[in-house]
């Protein structure tokens, strides 16, 4: 940038990319805030939108600032000494912002968009944040305090669920406010001793996701706290109800999961938000916290250096995960580490009739889909630098036959173009081989609901395979193998004819024409499974499943505009509703 002094060019470059993130932030908080009105208005598929819409803002604004940049600076090459000087005024403009750890992201997005990763160091970009996410949160409060001792329990929960101000009225607030004052004193962890010891602190805006606001806080008492968790449902007549009350750090966890979608909430300072979930969920990583609440790119950011600090302290090494090889996937995993590292082979086998820009498209169709706490969510990674050392050699040579071409060794540093990252659970074929009895009858029972889940959003995986779903720590059935995947509505289901003739009934190959898109359900047991009691136990627990009219009667559904509700937490603890629970609601209820 000749004519210019450095340190002016130095500001400019800095200011610049600070009012990219200003931007970004702006428009991400606009549709944000539409969630409330959604909401009141019961316009579910107006919610899905925006959550949709929302996901592909950030790469679109750091595109915008890549572009200014590039044509007001004229950038074509790395100056370092201009470039750590832009990044030292960076941080001097983040030292009063309200959200510098989300602003040091985008400034790496920026600068990794500009140049090449030999120069992706600490240097350059913020590898190591400066922001102090204690100090931040401990000086913005972002919730508001009840204390029951003030005028009883009941009083403070009344002031609670009336402190959001929603444009609908609740159905029976008094009645509300009892139920959760009832609820809280059978189920608090600190027992239903003497409640004037407690005090309830509340996040000042609601968490939003499908057709449900969410109140998120505490209840304290001393130096110990627990969640208080009230869900509020749009009756659709003009009227808002508290569904529940949850008060478990698992009942919490079951909300923010990675098997979610993500929440539309807003959030002025996103450090105190996480710094406040992250105490009712102390064993939930920052980073999955942060993609709760829509901040993926921070999310991978803190995944990263999470990442980076574990294999400072570990040494065991990289090997081929358990389970079935996948034809899509080569999938490997640190036994030390909770997650799994998925790269597209760079040849798929006949069989797979996909592309590596179908697979994309339908991981990115998951992100962007309600999950219903049935699909993993992923981290989407390009140029990830590994320790070549920590690779086992069966592992190394098993990518240097499938991933080729996305794989890149320097020194003694293994790079890897493009992959996914999902949280580790046990593949569900593995699950079966060595559980009992009675966790296999569960496994296979939750199975079945995970494909109930899955089809009342609209989802059909494709393959069906246990292979394809892990189980959690938890016991839970998730789904994770994306590259079949479609709408349930793209596919025709049908019942097989019958053999026109006897040579048809012997004859290996069908007798019947069978469309792209064709699928006959009464074939599933067959295919799952070649175990008899398993088969036996399919038919037993979800024999709808291997009807093709009940698939039919799905889609209609859908067709329709008919969603089924799925709810974060077991139907045992919801509050008792006057009317009777819908067939499609029992089919999907958790």
């Amino acid at each position: 940038m000749p004519g210019r002094p450095m340190t002016d060019s130095a500001r400019q470059l800095a200011r610049s990319i600070l009012t990219g993130f200003e931007r970004h932030f702006s428009f991400f908080q606009e549709i944000t805030s539409v969630a409330r009105e959604r909401f009141e208005e019961a316009d579910w598929d107006g919610v899905r939108a925006a959550a949709a819409k929302r996901i592909s803002f950030y790469d679109k604004r750091v595109r915008e600032t890549v572009e200014k940049l590039r044509g007001s600076f004229g950038i074509e090459h790395l100056n370092e000494r201009l470039w750590q000087e832009v990044k030292s005024i960076y941080t001097g403009l983040l030292s009063h912002h309200s959200r510098p750890e989300l602003a040091e992201t985008f400034y790496n997005s920026v600068f990794c968009q500009l140049f090449e990763r030999k120069y992706f160091n600490n240097d350059n970009i913020f590898v190591e944040s400066v922001v102090d996410r204690e100090a931040l949160a401990q000086r913005y409060r972002g919730f508001m305090s009840f204390h029951p001792r003030d005028g009883g329990l009941e009083t403070s929960i009344w002031e609670i669920l009336s402190a959001f101000y929603f444009n609908v009225a609740y159905e029976d607030l008094d009645r509300d406010a009892e139920r959760i004052a009832e609820a809280l004193r059978e189920r608090s962890p600190f027992g239903a001793g003497n409640m004037d010891e407690l005090r309830v602190d509340v996040l000042e805006f609601p968490f939003f996701r499908n057709k449900a606001a969410y109140i998120i806080g505490r209840v304290v008492k001393g130096e110990q706290s627990h969640p208080f968790i009230v869900p509020l449902i749009n009756n659709e007549q003009g009227g808002i109800y508290a569904d529940t009350l949850l008060t478990t750090e698992d009942e919490a966890e079951a909300v923010f999961s990675f098997a979610r979608a993500y929440f539309l909430v807003k959030t002025p300072v996103p450090a105190a938000t996480v710094a406040f979930l992250h105490d009712i969920m102390p064993e939930k990583p920052i980073a999955e916290i942060y993609m709760a609440i829509g901040f993926q790119k921070q999310a991978k950011n803190d995944f990263y250096r999470d990442f980076l600090n574990h294999l400072a302290a570990s040494d065991d090494t990289f090997e081929v995960a358990p389970g079935t090889r996948g034809l899509v996937m080569a999938v490997f995993t640190l036994p030390s580490y909770p997650y799994v590292f998925k790269v597209m082979r760079d040849r798929f086998p006949p069989q797979k009739q996909v592309t590596p820009e179908l697979v994309r498209k339908r991981y990115l169709q998951v992100k962007m889909h309600d999950r219903v706490g049935r699909m993993a969510d992923t981290l989407e990674f390009s140029d990830v630098a590994f320790p070549l050392k920590r690779f086992s050699p069966e592992l190394l040579e098993e990518l240097k036959g499938q991933i080729p071409e996305k794989m890149e060794i320097e020194g003694d540093v293994l790079f890897i173009r493009h992959m996914y990252i999902e949280k580790r659970m046990v593949p569900l074929n593995v699950y079966l081989e060595d559980a009992p009895p009675e966790k296999a009858r569960t496994a296979l029972d939750d199975w079945g609901r995970a494909i109930k889940q899955l089809m009342a959003v609209n989802i059909f995986p494709g393959d069906l395979l246990f292979k394809n779903f892990g189980v959690t720590s938890s016991g839970k059935v998730v789904f994770y193998d994306y590259d079949e995947i479609c709408y349930l509505t793209e596919c025709n289901f049908r019942k097989i004819p019958p053999p026109r003739t006897p040579e048809d009934e012997l004859s290996s190959e069908p007798w019947y024409a069978v469309g792209p898109h064709d699928i006959f359900p009464e074939e599933f047991p067959t295919f799952l499974t070649t175990d008899p009691q398993q088969r036996r136990l399919l038919r037993e627990l979800h024999p709808e499943l291997f009807d093709y009219s009940y698939w039919q009667q799905r889609q209609k559904e859908v067709e329709n505009g008919v969603y089924g509700d799925v709810f974060p937490y077991p139907r045992r603890v919801r509050f008792p509703r006057p009317e009777a629970a819908p067939a499609q609601d029992l089919a999907t209820a958790e």
